[in-house]
């Protein structure tokens, strides 16, 4: 049997958690997807950088995460991985875990583009207060397109462990499993966003 495009808890409540390489549209999808679920959008950067880059603690962005779902009781969309900073709580909380993993070669090209636009200052950046800087960008080993080539493998092999898990269908963990692929050049992402449409007309 085909499980429904989003599981959910039972009640039409919906705690999605939209994971993936940096680049790969989490975000893109992720406010995209709580618009139509009419919950608010959580983005896990904006808890994790202050302005000037400058880098939550742990306990601080674990706070933040926490009060940010206690504040969403109907549910969320939240976008990013950051497990060793925070642990599980919010896979522990999802309904729903949604891996994005498109080809790199679709999705390298936006991140430069979209990196292009934030230095600039043509598109808000990923905190408030944390501007795209040339020297960041091309001269720095923590550059957002260097993390994206070299964290793409790395990436792919945690979420495969994790579908082996909870992914729906093919995860060991028989009642855990909330876990699914949405891979390919975009006509997937796209279907399953025809897929969510139709299910929330039909509610």
């Amino acid at each position: 049997m085909t499980p429904p495009p989003l599981l959910g808890d039972g009640r039409g409540h919906y705690r999605v958690h939209v994971v993936g390489n940096s680049g790969v549209g989490k975000s893109t999808t992720g406010k995209a997807l709580a618009e139509l679920l009419g919950v608010p959008f959580i983005a896990l950067d904006t808890f994790f950088w202050n302005p000037g880059w400058k880098m939550s603690t742990n306990e601080e962005m674990r706070s933040k995460v926490e009060a940010a779902l206690a504040d969403a009781p109907n549910g969320w969309v939240v976008d990013g991985n950051y497990t060793r900073k925070i642990g599980t709580i919010v896979e522990e909380s999802s309904t729903d875990v949604v891996w994005l993993d498109p080809p790199l070669a679709l999705y390298l090209p936006r991140l430069i583009w979209r990196t292009f636009l934030g230095l600039l200052s043509l598109r808000e950046p990923c905190s408030p207060g944390c501007r795209e800087r040339v020297s960041d960008v091309f001269f720095s080993k923590e550059s957002i397109i260097w993390w994206c080539i070299t964290n793409h493998r790395p990436s792919r092999a945690r979420q495969r462990a994790r579908m082996a898990q909870i992914g729906l269908g093919v995860g060991n963990n028989i009642q855990g499993q909330k876990m699914r692929r949405i891979g390919g050049w975009g006509g997937e992402l796209r279907g399953w966003f025809s897929d969510v449409k139709h299910m929330l007309r039909s509610e």
